[in-house]
Formats: structure tokens, C-alpha cells, sequence
């Protein structure tokens, strides 16, 4: 089967980097395009509840502050993409379950492969195999690429 779309997930990590850069080298092997995606975690539940107790000021830098990282996440895989000549745009979403994001966003823009880090930021429960990859690997009904 040859693919045509790819969607790459994408969180700013070393592992991810060098999924990009797979993904890249693939995307131009395969004549694809791809589409970058960076899943925006929101606000950490505890803040979220606390209501009127947290600083309106200090709820909007943070979710400024988490724009201006997804953007720089974003623009630095679509620059690795242009420098090698592979069609690319990017897409972000807030979503506090990113797997779901993931499945959601590869069927809205019709890729027909995912190629994801086997883990990225999220910490020592995901040693082997990430959480958030597992869950795609689970839920998602297009083949899914796990670079290591």
C-alpha cells in the first residue's frame, strides 16, 4: 500500500524530533504531504477548579504561553518538512486527552498513516511504549508508524 497524507503528531521532544524527521524522510520517499499535529493539554484540572481562587491575568498567560509553544512546535516541523521539500501545514487542538485528538484530527483531514513517537513528554510511565501512542495504536483504525 502507498500512502499519500501522513499525520504526525508532534510535542516538541527529542524522540518526537527525531519522529519528524522519519516522518520527513518517508513523506519524501512516498511523494506524500503531511500534516503536523500538536495536541494542547488546557488547563491542568486543579487550576480549572479553582474558580474565582486564581488570578484571571495568571489563566490567560498560561494559555498564551501554551499557544506560543504549540505555534513554535509547529513552525519547527514545517520547517523541517520545507528544507527537504515535502508538502506540509499543521493543525493544533485543545484537547486533555491527546490520543483522541490524534484519531480525530487524522480522519478529519483524511491521512491514511500516522507516524508518531513511540514516547514523548510524558514521563516514566511510558518507558517501553507511550500512553498516548498506545492509546492511538488502540483506538485508531489507520495503520499507525511508531518511530523509536
Amino acid at each position: 500500500m502507498s500512502y499519500s497524507h501522513l499525520l504526525v503528531p508532534v510535542d516538541g521532544s527529542d524522540l518526537g524530533d527525531h519522529a519528524i524527521a522519519k516522518a520527513v524522510e518517508l513523506a519524501k520517499t512516498l511523494g506524500a504531504r503531511i500534516t503536523f499535529f500538536h495536541a494542547e493539554p488546557g488547563l491542568p484540572v486543579a487550576l480549572a477548579g479553582l474558580g474565582e481562587q486564581v488570578d484571571p491575568r495568571t489563566l490567560d498567560m498560561l494559555v498564551t504561553a501554551s499557544r506560543e509553544q504549540t505555534r513554535e512546535i509547529l513552525q519547527q516541523a514545517c520547517r523541517s518538512a520545507q528544507t527537504a521539500g515535502v508538502n506540509a501545514e499543521s493543525r493544533s487542538a485543545m484537547n486533555p486527552i491527546p490520543a483522541e485528538a490524534i484519531v480525530d484530527t487524522a480522519a478529519e483531514v483524511g491521512a491514511d498513516l500516522i507516524v508518531m513517537a513511540s514516547h514523548g513528554r510524558r514521563g516514566l510511565g511510558a518507558l517501553l511504549l507511550g500512553s498516548e501512542t498506545q492509546k492511538v495504536l488502540t483506538h485508531s483504525s489507520l495503520p499507525v508508524l511508531v518511530v523509536r
